[in-house]
């Protein structure tokens, strides 16, 4: 059905304007965003398509919801029927304003005020990745986010992620305690031990330049584990 024969309450902007955006689905939300479907599958479906289809980054398309598709690339959208230059370019600066806005959110509050929103802030951008990606995130003395950096990739064991990197970094941002990231590409979050192994070994080497190291979080699509959650830090 077309959008122009639904009901006007039940066409996704004129939905939003008259109730507001928290009254509306994932799924109109981003219809909105879209604009335009296709000939024979009007923009809701599109929109619906886009959220469910296959598993994050996976089959025909789809990016497994909302939170998948907050991972999405550029070059991952090419591969969506229907999404022009035009819509892409506009998927892709929303979906970097989120996460500049989760960005300045870190910056601009004490971390740890919300734990939730640090793990969110992991899982944004590096749950999806096709490989191991280990990121630190460094924090100033009120536990404010400095910065954060992917210093290493591949396998991580304690042979290919260095102390020293991790601690000439820690000094360059003036860092006075840093949170340690990594992903599962397999999809659980349950640390190895030689996450583990690795956690108290950088733990001891930023130790030496009185960095402190508030937690380790390793991700998935969906899912996050806390070290210091655990009571494994």
């Amino acid at each position: 059905m077309p959008l122009s024969d639904l009901p006007p309450d039940a066409r996704p902007r004129e939905k939003l304007l008259a109730r507001g955006p928290g009254a509306l689905s994932d799924v109109e939300l981003l219809a909105i965003l879209l604009r335009t479907g296709l000939p024979g599958k009007n923009v809701l479906q599109m929109a619906d398509e886009l959220l469910q289809i296959g598993s994050s980054k996976g089959v025909d398309g789809g990016f497994d919801g909302i939170a998948g598709l907050l991972q999405a690339s550029a070059d991952d959208l090419k591969r969506v029927k229907g999404l022009g230059p035009a819509k892409r370019s506009e998927v892709v600066a929303v979906l970097e304003l989120a996460r500049r806005a989760m960005t300045q959110q870190l910056r601009e509050r004490t971390v740890f005020a919300t734990p939730d929103t640090v793990k969110q802030y992991v899982k944004l951008h590096l749950a999806a990745r096709p490989h191991e990606v280990f990121a630190v995130l460094f924090l100033d003395s009120q536990n404010r986010l400095q910065a954060m950096e992917e210093l290493f990739r591949g396998t991580l064991t304690q042979t290919s992620v260095y102390p020293r990197e991790v601690v000439l970094r820690a000094l360059h941002h003036q860092a006075a305690a840093v949170v340690l990231a990594h992903n599962h590409p397999s999809g659980t979050v349950q640390p190895s031990r030689a996450d583990e192994a690795l956690t108290q070994t950088l733990k001891a080497a930023l130790a030496l330049i009185d960095v402190r190291v508030l937690d380790h979080v390793v991700v998935a699509p969906g899912l996050a584990f806390s070290f210091a959650e655990s009571g494994l830090l």
